[in-house]
């Protein structure tokens, strides 16, 4: 069933965005990450221009993550002093970002931008996560625990807070840093910024994997739903149609996504979330070094 995509200006099957939007909520409820680094590359990949990519998965990440969310309440895997502060340096860095795109967006490079920053983000922490889950499962299997470092140079910093969820006593200002990071990707590239706050998160802030799923989701909704609002508002590339088809599926998919995460081990979970970091950067780093099939196109051209 062909639908037309007004903001988009391109047809689509209803059906190929519904199974889209569905598979990225399963990813949001098993990884805690919005699911946007998967979901705006494969809107590439069919036909939607970058930049109304980016505005209208924002909306899709805002549901898939607020129906995540709900599940790790009951379970009580939500550190909210955490999210609060990761949230309050998103903010920030979402409204610095967009400002950016919109900027990249007047010269006409906020295309070749977008695909960049996918393929260098995804590349690093995708190969990072990869080597770090290969060795804790590695060491699991000797029978040995797999730890991380619980003490490095951020549990030095000034300005500290306990966060009793995570049984942390830690600065703010990294936190504070990971969200800002976090806040500048989700307006630029339109991802929630999962992939990168929840290694962040397991990594730098030392945080318990099971409570970095629920507090990751927690922060993504509402700097996306900022981002969304900021896009909608000053670069109208939000595309309503294709924003109510993702949201039906992803709304769908995290439920059962939670369901799965809870089932498996947590090395599991950051490999396969790894290989899938690593399958995306590779397909757009190939888009974006082939010569593509026609060389040229004649448009009309206007002013």
């Amino acid at each position: 069933m062909q639908i037309y995509l007004p903001i988009a200006e391109v047809s689509v099957n209803a059906f190929l965005l519904l199974g889209l939007g569905g598979i990225v909520g399963i990813l949001s409820g098993m990884f805690g990450v919005g699911g946007g680094f998967l979901m705006t590359p494969l809107l590439f990949f069919i036909g939607i221009p970058p930049a109304v990519a980016v505005a209208t998965e924002a909306n899709q990440i805002v549901a898939s993550s607020f129906s995540g969310v709900l599940a790790h309440f009951k379970r009580k895997t939500v550190d909210l002093k955490m999210g609060t502060v990761l949230l309050i340096g998103g903010l920030v860095g979402a409204a610095l970002g967009v400002v950016v795109f919109n900027y990249l967006k007047a010269q006409g490079q906020v295309d070749l931008l977008v695909k960049l920053c996918y393929v260098l983000f995804l590349g690093v922490i995708g190969g990072l996560m990869f080597f770090e889950s290969l060795n804790a499962i590695r060491k699991t299997a000797k029978g040995k625990p797999a730890t991380r470092k619980k003490h490095n140079w951020i549990h030095g910093l000034p300005f500290k807070m306990r966060f009793r969820v995570s049984g942390l006593y830690i600065s703010v200002i990294p936190p504070l840093i990971v969200g800002l990071c976090v806040g500048i990707l989700a307006a630029i590239m339109g991802v929630g910024g999962g992939f990168i706050m929840v290694p962040a998160m397991i990594y730098l802030l030392g945080m318990p994997t099971k409570v970095v799923v629920g507090t990751s989701l927690f922060q993504i909704i509402f700097v996306t739903a900022f981002t969304t609002m900021l896009h909608a508002t000053t670069n109208f590339t939000v595309d309503i149609v294709l924003a109510v088809l993702l949201l039906v599926g992803g709304v769908i998919g995290a439920q059962i996504g939670t369901r799965i995460g809870v089932k498996m081990k947590a090395e599991q979970l950051r490999i396969w979330l790894a290989v899938m970091v690593l399958a995306v950067c590779f397909k757009l780093a190939l888009d974006l070094l082939l010569q593509p099939t026609e060389l040229y196109s004649i448009g009309v051209g206007g002013h």
